[in-house]
């Protein structure tokens, strides 16, 4: 029996034992299980947490769980050589090799695949090569000399391999063969000195390599493929897009009317950080386009496709999001631009922010769909025109503001019917400037505009993207003929009947 007794000061439990003496629970030992079950309530959350992230990451991006199931099964088809006895005799026992070079090799895309099963490849057969060669000399020069050959072959080749990964055409290519290299060239000089059929140990592990990475190559470019081309191809144009919604969002938050910014609201405060994307994925698209080079014709892609000059489109993108930063850090800072002083230059502010966006949404489209534009020079045309519109406002606007003022004897005289005078104001310094640096921002903007349709334009001659015009001229010219085959039965038919 548990009885509750209470002491001025405190709150004491009191238990009944059976042999009719009474214990006082400590207050700690509920402390104790009410921090026991708050951590073990707080390791469930974060458990849940982790679940509900891992279920919202399976639904947004099914192709990543489609690779981890193409990895289980490469594994598991690998297996079968360790676990069947005439296939694990076949590659002399050496089948752990075939399941490390899938564990090692197997990547998210095709491109990043092949360049790991390449580079495996030839890192593995060239060390091999070289370290029977040095083995069977350094057999040569007795038993005195041979460790201190091998160990005079492996300082200096390890070296010189290193040396060459801080080379940068050696580093973006074949960075992964030179690890390799040192690796293989190392086990196979000191196991040589123990081993004596160092051939034939040679030769089991080029097999397995070669197994597990035909196991890769085939599971990754046959079922549900990831190219990386493909991937940088629609990263460029969501990028371009994201470009001109964040143009577009800084547009509507600044240069609209009053009554339509609770419109656009919730629609600008998402685009506004589209910029942030383009900022950040210089390093995707290098990984990217370096994985591209790897891979072989497919799709809309030739086997030499420019991948190159992505890179180069990229690079201006971010040097037109930089801008489009700076015009953003303009909202949150503490001192913005004065409305009586922007709106004379609403109109034609928010012309050459929607014009610019336009061109960048046309680009993206241009890029998506890999045929050249027929309404891209307009837009560029029509942007151009904007920016001579803000530069020809800005030659007219006034140094100073008339803003109107009550005169003294209109006060206090409120029936009367004078106008109220007009007090020149002159504008601070700081007004001043701020107003020039979102005015110049736009114009610079608009130039480096001009920068990535000159890149898209080169992007689109050697890829050889299709011409729209000539498309729709030959569907118009089949039109034409259709109906021109139309009217000749026509015609037929009447004849018949006559």
């Amino acid at each position: 029996m548990v009885k509750e007794n209470e002491v001025p000061g405190r709150l004491e439990w009191r238990v009944n034992m059976p042999n009719g003496s009474s214990r006082i629970l400590a207050p700690e030992s509920r402390e104790t299980c009410n921090r026991l079950q708050s951590l073990v309530m707080g390791i469930f959350l974060n458990i849940r947490g982790f679940l509900d992230k891992a279920w919202n990451l399976a639904v947004n991006e099914p192709k990543k769980v489609v690779h981890c199931l193409k990895v289980g099964l490469a594994l598991s088809l690998v297996s079968v050589f360790y676990y069947m006895k005439p296939l694990y005799d076949g590659v002399g026992g050496n089948a752990m090799w075939a399941v490390m070079t899938v564990v090692v090799v197997f990547e998210y895309t095709v491109g990043s695949t092949l360049y790991k099963c390449v580079n495996r490849a030839i890192g593995t057969c060239l060390a091999g090569s070289l370290g029977i060669g040095v083995h069977w000399v350094a057999s040569q020069a007795g038993d005195k000399f041979e460790p201190v050959i091998l160990q005079v072959s492996v300082f200096l080749l390890a070296a010189a391999a290193t040396f060459s990964r801080f080379i940068p055409t050696i580093k973006a290519r074949f960075d992964y063969g030179a690890m390799i290299f040192i690796l293989t060239f190392s086990l196979v000089s000191v196991s040589g000195y123990r081993v004596d059929k160092l051939v034939e140990l040679a030769h089991e592990r080029v097999s397995t390599i070669a197994i597990g990475a035909s196991i890769c190559i085939f599971i990754t470019m046959i079922l549900c493929p990831v190219w990386a081309g493909t991937e940088l191809h629609h990263l460029i144009s969501n990028n371009l897009e994201k470009l001109a919604d964040s143009l577009e969002g800084y547009g509507a938050e600044n240069f609209s009317v009053d009554g339509s910014k609770n419109v656009h609201e919730k629609d600008s405060s998402k685009r506004l950080q589209g910029y942030k994307c383009v900022l950040n994925s210089k390093a995707a698209e290098e990984s990217m386009a370096n994985f591209a080079r790897w891979e072989p014709a497919h799709g809309k892609f030739n086997f030499r496709h420019p991948w190159k000059q992505y890179l180069k489109i990229g690079a201006s993108m971010r040097s037109c999001a930089y801008c489009i930063e700076t015009l953003h850090g303009g909202i949150n800072s503490n001192t913005e631009t004065p409305e009586f002083l922007k709106e004379p230059l609403n109109d034609v502010c928010m012309r050459l922010s929607t014009s610019s966006s336009k061109v960048l949404k046309e680009m993206s489209s241009m890029i998506k769909t890999m045929k050249k534009s027929t309404k891209l020079d307009i837009l560029v045309d029509e942007m151009n025109s904007s920016v001579e519109g803000l530069q020809n406002a800005l030659k007219i606007f006034p140094s100073y503001q008339h803003i109107p003022t009550p005169d003294p004897a209109t006060e206090e005289a409120p029936n009367c019917t004078e106008e109220p005078s007009l007090k020149p104001t002159a504008l601070s310094l700081m007004e001043i400037v701020q107003m020039a640096t979102l005015t110049s921002l736009l114009v610079e903007i608009a130039s480096r505009i001009e920068g990535i349709v000159e890149e898209v334009k080169e992007l689109a001659t050697q890829a050889e993207f299709r011409d729209e015009s000539s498309k729709k001229s030959k569907q118009t010219q089949t039109k034409i003929n259709g109906n021109d085959g139309n009217e000749h039965e026509v015609t037929v038919k009447t004849l018949q009947q006559v």
